[in-house]
């Protein structure tokens, strides 16, 4: 499915290997089929656009993927470890420590200090960043002691995915970060994952509905009606900044 992108990477630096996934919810008699067989690689340091409408597939497969969700049949590793039989407690151990979130709406404290809300995720990691190095990779160096009200949505999403990155995850794992965005905000939140990869080598998923995004990824995965469709690298890579909706 993948096709001959895939010879360009080493296997060892396979982060995430998905198998035959399936994912059907069932809504009383209902059966609604989210995923249907998917197959996929994700790699150490790449960023990768997982693209496609409403009802693809997207946010199922980055919801098993990061833990929060589980599949119906087939099966997902991460780093050669089976998440597919992980039980409660491992689940919550490999999201604690391993993946980084971030998601359409913010989910701050609103009592808490752009500082303090990022805090309350390295108190709980085993190798953290300093709550300030993690806001000064997103540009919030002058806004450190601002509440959520103080800042504008791009800069609550930025102090977001400063919390996400904060305990050193391997994988950040992002649900439309720029769906409640207009695109000039929009931009300057995906300049600080952009940044984020590649500063860190973070290996970065981003779901989306706008095609738009995709250019600025290592490669493009495209959905449709639970299969993943088609796989494209990007041979060229557009900056953010030369993004336009």
């Amino acid at each position: 499915m993948i096709g001959k992108e895939e010879e360009t990477h080493n296997p060892g630096d396979v982060v995430f290997q998905v198998r035959d996934l399936t994912k059907i919810y069932k809504m009383g008699e209902v059966e609604v089929h989210a995923l249907r067989g998917a197959d996929l690689e994700l790699y150490s340091g790449e960023l990768v656009v997982f693209l496609g409408p409403s009802g693809s597939g997207k946010s199922t497969l980055l919801n098993i993927l990061g833990g929060l969700d589980t599949a119906t049949s087939g099966s997902v590793s991460y780093r050669g470890k089976d998440l597919t039989g992980a039980g409660e407690k491992e689940l919550t151990e490999y999201r604690r420590f391993h993946v980084g979130f971030v998601f359409q709406f913010y989910n701050l404290i609103p009592s808490l200090t752009a500082r303090e809300n990022v805090a309350i995720v390295t108190e709980i990691a085993v190798n953290p960043m300093v709550p300030e190095d993690a806001l000064a990779l997103v540009g919030l160096t002058e806004r450190l002691d601002h509440f959520p009200a103080q800042l504008s949505g791009g800069e609550q999403q930025r102090v977001a995915i400063a919390r996400a990155i904060s305990k050193n995850p391997e994988v950040l794992l992002c649900d439309e970060p720029t769906g409640a965005l207009d695109s000039k905000t929009g931009i300057v939140v995906l300049e600080a994952l952009e940044r984020i990869n590649r500063e860190l080598g973070t290996a970065t998923a981003i779901i989306t509905h706008n095609a738009d995004i995709a250019g600025m990824a290592d490669r493009v995965v495209h959905l449709s009606n639970g299969r993943i469709a088609d796989v494209k690298e990007n041979r060229v890579k557009k900056s953010p900044g030369e993004l336009k909706w």
